[in-house]
C-alpha cells in the first residue's frame, strides 16, 4: 500500500521552518501591540453567503476559488479565503464597536483558496490581518500603512516599496466605471476571456489584470484621479502628506485597484523586488460600506492582510524583539494638536516603544481616562499651552509626576 501524501496545494511546516514561523509571528505582535491593536480570533469556517456578500458574486474568488460545502445540517459553509469579512461578521454580532474609541484587531491564521499552486501561493495560506474600524479619517489610513511597513522593514525584508492609489467613494466612482467601461468596451475583442467577462461585472479587475494583451489595451484608459470628488481629493492628499511627514517612501498607480468588492477610497501594497513578477508582499484599503453591507451600523473600516508564507521567502534572517505593552498614551486637546501628535506617535513607535492614541481631540479628564482603560504607564498631554511651548506634558499614572519634553525629539521620551 502506498504511503500518503498531503493535498497538493497544502505544505507541511517542518520543526527547522516552525522556529522562523514563530520569528514572524512574534514580530508581529510586537508590531501590532505597539500600535495598540488586539487579537481577534474567528473561525476558519463560516457561513458561504457571508464571503458571497462581502467578497462580491462576480469575483474570482468566490466563482473558482472557494472551499465550499454543504454540511449535514444542509447549510453552504466555506472555509475563509480571507479574513476581512469574518472579523466584521465577529465586529456587528459581539457589538465591538461600541464603547467610544475605534475599535483596533488584528488576527493570525490560514485561509483557503483552490488556485494553482505557485511559489508563495499555496490552497492553505497564512495571513496578518490588521484592521481600524470607525475611524474615517485620512491618518488612520496613514496610520495602519506605517504600522505594515514598520513590520516589513523590522523584518528585514529587501527592496520594499509602498505603491497606493484612491478608487473613490460611491460619488464619484460610477462616473469612473462608467467612463472605464466605454473606454475597454470599444477594445473588447482584444482581452482576454476572463477580461471579456469582468467588463460586464467587475471591470475594475481589467486593470489589474496579468495577461500581456490586457495590460496593453487599458494604457491610455480613464484614471481614478480625473474622477475624484472633493472630499476623496483632500482625503487621498491628507495621506501622502503624512506619511510625507514621516519620510516613507511611496509612489502612485493610477492602475492600481484591489480583487475584492468592498474596497473605496485608499489602497495600497507594499512590493519586493525579489518576488519577480508575483511582487505584493502585502496589500489592504479602506472599506467604508462592508460593515453596511453585512447587515450592521454605518461603521468605516481599513485594513491589510500580508501572507506569511511570502514573507518566509524574503526574510533575512534578523531576529525581531520581543516587547511588552503599552508605554504612553498620547492624548490630544485640542485639534491643531492631531497633525503633531500624529508624527510623535509613530516616531516614538518606530524607536520601539508601545505607543496608543485616538486620533480625535477631547477634554483633559476624558483622555486620561482612556489612558487609564489602555493600561499605559504614562500619558503624553498635548494641547494649545504645549503647542506654544514646543513641548510635552509628560505624566506618570502611576506616581502622578509631570515633566515636559520636546514635541520634536523623540529620543528624549
Amino acid at each position: 500500500m502506498p504511503a500518503l501524501s498531503a493535498i497538493r496545494g497544502f505544505k507541511d511546516i517542518l520543526p527547522g521552518e516552525a522556529s522562523l514561523w514563530r520569528l514572524v509571528e512574534e514580530k508581529a505582535r510586537d508590531v501590532v501591540g505597539r500600535f495598540d491593536f488586539v487579537e481577534l480570533r474567528p473561525p476558519v469556517i463560516e457561513r458561504t453567503e457571508l464571503f458571497r456578500r462581502s467578497i462580491g458574486q462576480s469575483t474570482d474568488i468566490v466563482e473558482k476559488e472557494m472551499y465550499t460545502l454543504e454540511d449535514r445540517g444542509g447549510d453552504l459553509i466555506t472555509l475563509r479565503p480571507e479574513a476581512t469579512a469574518g472579523m466584521v461578521r465577529a465586529l456587528i454580532e459581539h457589538n465591538l464597536h461600541e464603547g467610544g474609541r475605534a475599535t483596533r484587531l488584528f488576527c493570525l491564521g490560514p485561509m483557503f483558496r483552490y488556485e494553482r499552486p505557485q511559489k508563495g501561493r499555496l490552497r492553505q495560506f497564512h495571513q496578518l490581518d490588521v484592521e481600524i474600524f470607525s475611524d474615517p479619517g485620512p491618518l488612520a489610513d496613514a496610520e495602519i500603512i506605517v504600522l505594515l511597513y514598520t513590520f516589513l522593514s523590522e523584518l528585514g525584508l529587501p527592496d520594499l516599496s509602498i505603491v497606493m492609489n484612491s478608487l473613490g467613494c460611491p460619488s464619484c466612482r460610477p462616473s469612473f466605471r462608467e467612463s472605464l467601461v466605454a473606454f475597454l468596451s470599444a477594445r473588447r475583442d482584444r482581452l482576454c476571456p476572463d477580461c471579456q467577462r469582468r467588463l460586464a461585472q467587475n471591470p475594475l479587475r481589467i486593470l489589474d489584470c496579468k495577461s500581456e494583451s490586457c495590460q496593453e489595451e487599458v494604457k491610455g484608459a480613464p484614471t481614478f484621479s480625473a474622477f475624484w470628488c472633493c472630499a476623496c481629493q483632500d482625503h487621498f492628499q491628507a495621506v501622502r502628506s503624512a506619511l510625507g511627514e514621516l519620510g516613507l517612501p511611496f509612489r502612485l498607480d493610477d492602475k492600481l485597484v484591489r480583487g475584492l468588492d468592498y474596497y473605496t477610497r485608499t489602497t495600497f501594497e507594499v512590493r519586493s523586488g525579489d518576488l519577480g513578477a508575483q511582487s505584493a508582499v502585502a496589500g489592504g484599503g479602506r472599506y467604508d460600506g462592508l460593515c453596511r453591507e453585512l447587515g450592521g451600523p454605518d461603521i468605516p473600516g481599513i485594513g491589510f492582510a500580508a501572507g506569511l508564507e511570502r514573507l518566509i521567502i524574503l526574510l533575512s534572517g534578523q531576529p525581531p524583539r520581543p516587547k511588552g505593552g503599552p508605554d504612553y498614551y498620547v492624548a490630544i486637546l485640542c485639534p491643531e494638536a492631531l497633525g503633531p501628535a500624529f508624527g510623535l506617535v509613530q516616531r516614538l513607535r518606530l524607536r520601539g516603544l508601545s505607543v496608543a492614541a485616538d486620533w480625535e481631540p477631547g477634554g483633559l479628564k476624558s483622555r486620561l481616562k482612556r489612558a487609564d482603560k489602555a493600561m499605559a504607564a504614562k500619558a503624553v498631554m498635548i494641547g494649545p499651552d504645549e503647542l506654544a511651548a514646543g513641548q510635552a506634558t509628560v505624566r506618570d499614572l502611576s506616581s502622578k509626576e509631570q515633566t515636559r519634553l520636546p514635541l520634536d525629539d523623540p529620543a528624549a521620551y
